[in-house]
């Protein structure tokens, strides 16, 4: 049991890595994509409003708790292996 203790904490740690990584990343090319639409469409006005705007928009989004599937996905692998090789 302590063995399964372990794995799950550094598991955790791990994922927290890859979640944080991941979530600067979507943000970061998001950001971009704003940028370049502001560019592209030459708008008046203040462009970091904009962007602002859309990330605030961002953060609601579906893709964004999407990620969260770093968590969820290796947790429900792991219990479903052990379920298996258990009680199968």
């Amino acid at each position: 049991m302590l063995g399964l203790a372990r794995l799950v904490i550094i598991l955790l740690v791990a994922l927290t890595i890859v979640y944080i990584s991941l979530s600067l990343y979507s943000r970061s090319v998001r950001r971009r994509k704003l940028e370049a639409e502001w560019a592209e469409e030459g708008r008046t006005g203040d462009r970091d409003a904009f962007v602002r705007e859309g990330l605030e928009d961002y953060d609601g989004s579906l893709r964004r708790k999407l990620i969260l599937g770093v968590y969820v996905v290796p947790l429900a692998l792991i219990a479903l292996i052990i379920y298996l090789v258990n009680f199968a």
